[in-house]
């Protein structure tokens, strides 16, 4: 299991470069760069980061399929593979649907354009010269002049289960979004292939006091109610008990602050050091992202290296 950690989508540009030294330097294996509307460009971020660095690997998570042609996107992603051989993950999804639809590029059948661009991309990055005639993609015998001689993973941030399947039958593996519990992810192993990495995302704060760790992730969750979420809450023991308490508390603020103290255990990475240490080994995936909770993203960056 990888450790890695996310560059946080509002860190100002300014301390991206030395956010992701440091984060090298600490010893993590991966540092993903997320692309959320109106804040920093997932390539641009993946290129930067990559050239300040020597040995981290470098995740995009994720690059909105509806966004950008996928013969571009191609050839964006082989770039960085040929620059950086070895370094580089690449990701893509549907993207959050309001905020395509704020630019105009939701598709009807959201599931035919991703398994579309998903099988022309991996075609592009291995060199062949592809042809569709899709719903949504097209490209008459586009290729590569210079693919990428190492091909980088291309994994999907995807949630329900015929995304899961599709990625499981084009891509190498899946990212899998924040809140990430274990029984989420072996739900999401069960549709997917044997062969196929698993990326978690996790809020994470490491700190003496677990109940001051639990307080500082509590706000993060008062979203898991919802219906956007209901594919991580559904495998849950404890899921039926965690839609009566959203129907009793529909206060965003109320909610997080009565969901119970395992609840926030089983839902996010936040504790002492060793307990965090263990809860991610526990988890079942292949890598591990935490995503640093806290205004001082270096400070928490330094907290969360103490669990590696």
């Amino acid at each position: 299991m990888r450790a890695g950690v996310m560059l946080p989508r509002d860190l100002a540009a300014a301390e991206i470069v030395p956010f992701a030294r440091r984060a090298e330097e600490l010893g993590f294996g991966e540092v993903w760069v997320v692309e959320d509307l109106g804040f920093h460009g997932g390539i641009a971020q993946a290129a930067t980061v990559l050239a300040v660095t020597s040995r981290i690997r470098v995740g995009i998570g994720i690059l909105p399929a509806g966004a950008r042609n996928v013969a571009f996107t191609a050839m964006e992603l082989a770039t960085l593979a040929n620059v950086h051989p070895g370094r580089l993950v690449a990701g893509i999804g549907h993207g959050v649907p309001g905020w395509m639809r704020q630019v105009g590029a939701w598709p009807e059948s959201a599931l035919t354009l991703f398994a579309e661009y998903a099988r022309a991309l991996t075609g592009l990055l291995r060199g062949e010269r592809v042809r569709v005639e899709g719903r949504y993609v097209r490209l008459a015998e586009a290729g590569l002049e210079s693919p990428p001689e190492a091909v980088p993973p291309v994994l999907a941030g995807v949630r329900g289960p015929k995304s899961l399947a599709v990625a499981g039958a084009e891509l190498d593996g899946v990212i899998l979004a924040e809140p990430a519990p274990a029984k989420y992810i072996a739900a999401a192993r069960r549709i997917l292939p044997p062969h196929a990495r698993v990326v978690a995302f996790e809020h994470a704060v490491v700190d003496p006091d677990a109940d001051a760790a639990r307080a500082r992730v509590r706000p993060l969750l008062a979203g898991i109610g919802g219906q956007s979420l209901s594919a991580h809450v559904e495998p849950l023991p404890f899921a039926a008990e965690l839609r009566e308490l959203r129907a009793r508390h529909p206060d965003d603020q109320s909610f997080a602050a009565a969901l119970p103290g395992e609840w926030v255990d089983a839902l996010t990475l936040a504790g002492p050091a060793e307990s965090v240490r263990s809860r991610t080994g526990g988890l079942g995936a292949d890598s591990v992202v935490m995503i640093p909770v806290g205004r001082d993203r270096l400070a928490a960056l330094e907290a969360l290296a103490s669990a590696l």
